[in-house]
């Protein structure tokens, strides 16, 4: 049986001697295997931009541009009334003549100063209140509620009553705007604030930071993006303040100044005030960008 199955398995054996050696290297034909031809590479795909694009020099001077030249262009076919809404020709030559008399350097000297106290004291105490609320339990159980509360009144409904407190003076004026910028700082810094991701606040205490240490390296960079939010809001905050305020039983700026051509029908003069605070109001808000993009330097967002 042993034999059988010996001579069975040698009997199935092929001999590599019985099989000739191919010398040339060439293989036959039905031998070869089949070539396969490689796919062409596939074209490669444009990546499509989602974000807003490149940003443009000066490109946010276009759209005042856009809206200057259309209001010439209006004018100067007549379809604006001149006694409703001057062309701006007219309010360049009064604004010349402003200048010419000192009185529109006088007002506005006055209008910033206003609006630089309130600006400073209210960022000064929204900051402070923020970072009191935001780091503290019991900061955040005493002042958050009554900060929310004053977010909710408009710090215009608050005039009959500072004028009651305060008289008519600088000092009313000044508190009022100093009360919409702190609103503004406020919720905006501690929303940064409360909005940290507890990991770094976890991982500087494995690290045994001091509390000096954990406010300049966590807190500071964590707060400072909704720091400058609240900045462009307040200084925005300031402006429209300054514009009530000065309209009220006031004797100089530049909201009395208007208030007075009002008074006289005197668009012009009102076109004017108005070009101003807008100046203002754009200028102070791409300060804030320029020291934002500075300071924030580390961080890629779509803004550029």
């Amino acid at each position: 049986m042993t034999e059988l199955l010996t001579n069975t398995r040698t009997a199935g054996r092929v001999s590599t001697a019985d099989v000739p050696l191919q010398k040339t290297g060439a293989e036959p034909a039905e031998l070869r295997a089949p070539e396969t031809k490689s796919a062409p590479p596939a074209p490669r795909a444009t990546r499509r931009r989602l974000g807003p694009g490149r940003a443009v020099p000066f490109g946010r001077l276009i759209g005042p541009v856009l809206v200057i030249a259309l209001w010439w262009f209006a004018s100067a076919i007549g379809y604006l009334d001149p006694r409703i809404l001057s062309g701006p020709g007219t309010v360049l030559s009064t604004a010349s003549d402003l200048i010419s008399s000192g009185r529109l350097q006088d007002n506005v000297l006055i209008s910033l100063q206003r609006a630089g106290l309130g600006l400073f004291f209210g960022v000064t105490a929204g900051v402070l209140l923020a970072v009191a609320a935001g780091l503290s339990r019991t900061g955040e159980y005493l002042l958050d509620g009554p900060l929310q509360i004053k977010r909710a009144i408009p710090s215009l409904a608050m005039l009959p009553l500072l004028i009651l407190w305060l008289g008519i003076g600088e000092q009313m004026k000044v508190t009022v705007i100093a009360l919409g910028v702190a609103v503004n700082m406020y919720i905006n810094t501690y929303a940064s604030l409360t909005g940290i991701d507890s990991r770094y606040v976890e991982l500087a205490e494995g690290l045994d930071l001091s509390r000096a240490q954990f406010i300049r390296k966590v807190v500071v960079p964590g707060s400072l993006p909704g720091f400058f939010v609240g900045l462009r809001l307040g200084v925005t905050a300031s402006w429209l303040g300054l514009i009530v305020v000065e309209q009220i039983n006031a004797t100089s700026g530049i909201g009395y100044m208007m208030f007075q051509a009002q008074q006289y029908a005197q668009s012009d003069v009102i076109i004017v005030g108005l070009v101003a605070y807008g100046i203002f109001g754009f200028a102070s808000d791409a300060a804030v960008r320029a020291v934002e993009r500075k300071v924030l330097s580390w961080r890629r967002t779509l803004a550029g």
